[in-house]
């Protein structure tokens, strides 16, 4: 008869023959979990952890957090159009998450949708720019801050969105990159690792719903002392929209 861990490994590895591009790993405990509900999560938790490690000829991680077989080692990871699979365009959620940084989070006083080339620059323009200021009743006063995201919903060219995103450091307090949660998860766990080095926010959303697109951050940005010389030429530019 199979012991627990065996048979939770035995599990693991059959739904990993399912999944070629991989499964990450707390999607892989939900999904044993659904499976053996009688077993307790700790205990899938363990059977789990090191499977890559006891099973190295059949599983192996092809990011942080993703196990995959090694039979699938060559096959290329699939990677969704998500704009082209939906026909949403990126500047319908714009707004949206101009909205969310003021009244979930509340790291904005204000926010606006630019997009396009505002800022008339190779640097780029940020899709959503905000700022956060102490409001007159608030009893310790605080310097204005500039928050900027970067947003996209073609899940094909995210090395390049954080780029821009990493570029707005320079006239911002603290960036977002906003990318569709249904961007492969080896690019979302690439993405991870580099939002925690570089500071830089990282948030997903559902980009099949545009009324709901349920931003989830995943990183919370660092803040920093940007360039204030940048950061004035410009916020310039969009000071009546901004700030009136």
């Amino acid at each position: 008869m199979e012991t627990r861990y065996e048979k939770i490994r035995s599990k693991a590895l059959e739904l990993l023959e399912k999944n070629p591009d991989g499964i990450r790993y707390s999607e892989l405990v939900r999904m044993i979990s659904r499976e053996f509900p009688e077993i307790p999560i700790n205990t899938i938790h363990g059977g789990l952890w090191d499977i890559d490690r006891r099973f190295n000829d059949k599983v192996y991680k092809p990011a942080r957090g993703i196990f995959r077989l090694v039979k699938f080692k060559d096959v290329k990871i699939k990677e969704e159009k998500a704009t082209e699979n939906v026909g949403l365009k990126e500047e319908s959620f714009y707004k949206p998450f101009a909205d969310w940084l003021v009244n979930e989070t509340e790291e904005a006083t204000k926010a606006i949708s630019l997009g396009g080339n505002k800022f008339k620059d190779k640097w780029g323009t940020p899709d959503v720019i905000g700022i956060r200021e102490s409001r007159k009743s608030d009893i310790i006063q605080i310097p204005t801050e500039v928050i900027s995201a970067e947003i996209k919903t073609d899940s094909t060219n995210l090395i390049t969105a954080f780029g821009q995103a990493c570029s707005y450091r320079l006239f911002s307090h603290s960036v977002y990159l906003v990318v569709p949660k249904q961007s492969s998860e080896t690019d979302i766990s690439r993405l991870d690792s580099l939002c925690l080095i570089f500071g830089i926010g990282l948030v997903l959303f559902d980009v099949t719903n545009v009324n709901d697109p349920k931003f989830e951050i995943r990183v919370r940005p660092l803040k920093y002392m940007p360039d204030i010389f940048y950061t004035n030429e410009y916020l310039k530019l969009i000071e009546n929209e901004l700030f009136r």
